[in-house]
């Protein structure tokens, strides 16, 4: 398994409210994970939800003895959204605060990744496909067949959001498992690179001949020079072919 992992504070945003962590080695029963949280909320309350979220994940599914992937990850997402709404409620600064998360791990041929809010898991198979589903106000909208594709990227409305760690003591979180091929790489990103690069450019890059960590870096590289008008995570994921043949 190869990775790499990069989050930039943009060109509009002073506070860097995206975290991320990647790990190719095993974390407690996982083979390895990776995670990229999208924060928000007043002051450092966004940066410290998105962080609390990473962590409180990662340290979880660390000392689990849960074997099920998607359990284990459930598990650790409900504790992250919890100890947001703990946290939150012991902070008066920290009212309100919240964040979105998208979680992936990959077990012999296949990935499972999970997600809340409007951060993005994509599989790129020589083409570029969204994995997750948005949980947004205007994906909803698209949906149900009353905004297209194209209008949505434009929408005022783009960034609210219909589900987020810190908001219900429960959250229903979205799973979705996909099974995988040599050379495909996995996506994993903030709305601070998909609101501001096209699908079909995300592909180019994706696709070229560049290094991981180029590629990473080219994606949000482009995300700036388009406006860079958020925090930018951006997670890649490459299976060694022995491990997915």
């Amino acid at each position: 398994m190869k990775s790499y992992s990069t989050t930039d504070v943009g060109r509009k945003r002073k506070i860097n409210q995206d975290s991320i962590f990647a790990s190719d080695r095993p974390v407690g029963n996982l083979p390895n994970l990776y995670i990229v949280a999208d924060g928000m909320g007043g002051h450092n309350a966004g940066d410290f939800a998105s962080r609390y979220a990473v962590n409180t994940v990662r340290e979880s599914i660390a000392a689990s003895e849960e074997r099920n992937p998607v359990k284990l990850i459930d598990e650790a997402i409900q504790l992250a959204n919890q100890g947001i709404i703990s946290e939150a409620a012991q902070h008066e600064e920290m009212y309100g605060m919240g964040t979105t998360i998208v979680v992936t791990t990959v077990i012999g041929q296949y990935a499972y990744t999970a997600n809340v809010g409007d951060s993005r898991g994509y599989l790129f198979d020589g083409e570029l496909k969204q994995v997750t589903k948005d949980h947004s106000l205007v994906e909803e909208m698209v949906r149900l067949g009353e905004l297209s594709e194209h209008d949505a990227r434009l929408h005022p409305d783009k960034h609210i959001i219909t589900r987020a760690l810190g908001a219900a003591p429960e959250v229903d979180v979205d799973f979705f498992d996909y099974q995988l091929a040599p050379d495909n790489i996995i996506l994993m990103c903030s709305d601070g690179l998909s609101n501001m690069v096209e699908d079909a450019e995300i592909q180019k890059i994706i696709g070229s001949s560049a290094t991981l960590e180029e590629k990473a870096k080219i994606l949000t590289g482009t995300a700036n020079e388009n406006g860079g008008t958020d925090n930018i995570a951006v997670v890649l994921i490459k299976p060694d072919a022995d491990e997915v043949e």
